[in-house]
């Protein structure tokens, strides 16, 4: 997030007024022998296909994407600036966008991640401000500002016309800024199911720190958010901080959680539905989560989470330039996170070729335990700029990937800001990603577009 929201005349609200029911344009970019073609090496993503979900391009960045579990025909997709929905009810065919999603009382909303929670109800959580702090250092002049949620009771179709606020701010002298929210929901049978929580990232003047909320009433209402980390970070968004909250829930609802920290990621859990935690303990050593890749504004290795829930498996994806290019890495834990397997490398191209590998997201389908990485891949261009996306496959529990070509065509991002993360998302075998890519056709330099790629390894049949 952070450093290229823009309010303009109109925002970004025309891409969200179109009639309710008008299908967003479809672009299908991704044909199965032309995917073969661009890069001989990889195999194709079985039944690829990459679908544009912004009408036209804008300012877009930063998606989300969740499956219904109650109805895995309807899929809803995230996305800024400002705070956009995209639905489908048909697996990702078609896809709608409703209106009303940004809030009218901030000219700026994002940071988005979307769940679904154990009653088929869609839940976004968003950020929403008035302008940014001082670069890097948000919590130095920022302006009013809050953390949100908005839901739709029809599992994505149409949401609710409110907001509710998990926390606000007035614009006073020396608030804090919050920042880069996450939502889990706990879809579990568990103790604790319905819960709902979110995690971020808290700058002040001195510090950065991690805070949840939970809600225990279907996001109604929030808790007073409580400190998560051991100890605080540094309060600058360079690296030293803390930053890239992620959590998953287990078939128990026991909520595990990880974020980075300058050279490591932390790792805790709690055991009564978000209440306490665990002493907070770092699991694995990266190099700094926060670095720079050719062509891109902005780019970080923050750390995702998820759990096979048959076994309880926990994965931990992540990526750093420990091997010079910047690689996507794995690791697992067997015995709810107190025992980690040393990093394995996602991406199956040669060591020291000098490509990036970037902006990962992890998923593991619960119904039968493959994990899926989606990432920005560039080993096909010797100059290390233009990208395609990829998709990663492990059905080993996390020793190895099978590496997929998602996109038939790369991009070259040429600057412009990327956002954060992408998004994944996975069920019965067919696996949904969602991005942002520079669009090939002439258009302001900043434009980008956002797309949804699906692909099916048929286990539902």
């Amino acid at each position: 997030m952070r450093i290229r929201y823009r309010s303009r005349p109109g925002n970004s609200r025309w891409t969200l007024r179109s009639a309710f029911t008008r299908f967003a344009a479809v672009s299908l970019v991704c044909a199965a022998s032309a995917v073969q073609a661009w890069c001989q090496e990889l195999p194709t993503a079985p039944q690829a296909l990459v679908i544009d979900i912004t009408p036209k391009p804008g300012w877009f960045t930063e998606p989300s994407i969740a499956i219904n579990p109650q109805n895995p025909q309807q899929v809803t997709a995230a996305y800024q600036d400002n705070a956009h929905i995209a639905y489908s009810a048909d697996a990702g065919k078609h896809w709608e966008t409703p209106s009303g999603i940004e809030p009218p009382d901030y000219k700026v909303s994002g940071d988005v991640s979307v769940t679904y929670d154990n009653h088929g109800h869609a839940i976004l959580c968003y950020m929403a401000f008035d302008k940014l702090g001082t670069f890097n250092y948000w919590a130095h002049n920022a302006s009013r500002s809050g953390l949100f949620v908005r839901r739709s009771l029809d599992g994505g179709k149409t949401w609710e016309a409110q907001d509710i606020a998990i926390i606000k701010h007035p614009t006073e002298p020396d608030i804090p800024w919050e920042d880069k929210p996450y939502i889990v929901a706990d879809a579990t049978s568990g103790r604790y199911a319905g819960n709902l929580y979110v995690g971020w990232t808290r700058w002040t003047l001195a510090d950065s720190q991690i805070l949840l909320s939970r809600s225990t009433d279907d996001g109604k209402t929030w808790s007073e958010p409580i400190e998560i980390d051991k100890h605080r970070g540094l309060p600058r968004d360079d690296n030293g901080a803390l930053e890239g909250f992620s959590g998953v829930v287990g078939p128990d609802s026991t909520l595990y959680v990880v974020w980075a920290d300058s050279d490591h990621i932390v790792f805790t859990s709690s055991r009564d539905g978000g209440r306490t935690f665990e002493s907070p303990r770092n699991i694995v050593r990266v190099a700094p989560i926060m670095f720079q890749v050719e062509a891109v504004s902005r780019s970080n290795g923050f750390p995702v989470i998820a759990i096979d829930p048959r076994g309880g498996k926990l994965y931990v994806t992540w990526s750093d330039y420990r091997n010079g290019g910047v690689d996507v890495f794995c690791s697992t834990s067997t015995d709810r996170g107190r025992k980690w397997t040393e990093p394995v490398r996602v991406n199956s191209d040669a060591l020291h070729n000098g490509a990036d590998h970037f902006f990962h997201w992890l998923a593991v389908d619960p119904t039968r335990g493959a994990a899926y990485v989606l990432f920005y891949d560039r080993r096909d261009d010797a100059t290390n700029r233009k990208a395609r996306v990829v998709l990663a496959r492990s059905t080993d529990g996390g020793k190895s990937f099978i590496n997929y070509a998602w996109t038939e065509s790369s991009f070259d991002p040429g600057g412009v800001f990327m956002g954060d993360y992408t998004g994944i998302a996975a069920l019965g075998g067919r696996v949904y990603g969602v991005w942002t890519e520079k669009p090939s056709s002439p258009g302001r330099s900043r434009d980008t577009i956002i797309r949804v790629g699906t692909a099916d390894f048929g286990e539902h049949k």
